[in-house]
């Protein structure tokens, strides 16, 4: 069975133009220590791929055991210019929790 990263966290999202923040969020200490340890800025930004046009930043979120993930030119121009029918920032965190995880 393949592991993923919805096994050790929740996702949140949300956008605002052209920039989506995805919020992982550990289910427990020891996943967030393991989560802060592997999952990188790079690595979202691998992962997400030709959805995330510009740089991914992290924010560590220690006190609630979570990772914050800006990404930049993300929403291909906002809802307000974009084609795509609904997958603006929400549907990201669920894009990222599919991610698979060693």
């Amino acid at each position: 069975m393949v592991k993923r990263l919805y096994d050790l966290a929740y996702g949140r999202a949300g956008d605002k133009g052209n920039i989506a923040n995805i919020s992982v969020i550990a289910r427990s200490p020891e996943a967030y220590r393991e989560i802060k340890a592997k999952l990188t800025a790079e690595r979202v930004k691998a992962h997400l791929g030709d959805l995330v046009k510009g740089r991914v930043v992290r924010y560590d979120l220690d006190n609630i055991e979570a990772l914050n993930f800006v990404c930049y030119e993300a929403l291909d121009g906002g809802a307000t210019r974009s084609l795509r029918i609904d997958p603006l920032g929400k549907s990201l965190a669920g894009a990222l929790l599919y991610m698979e995880w060693e």
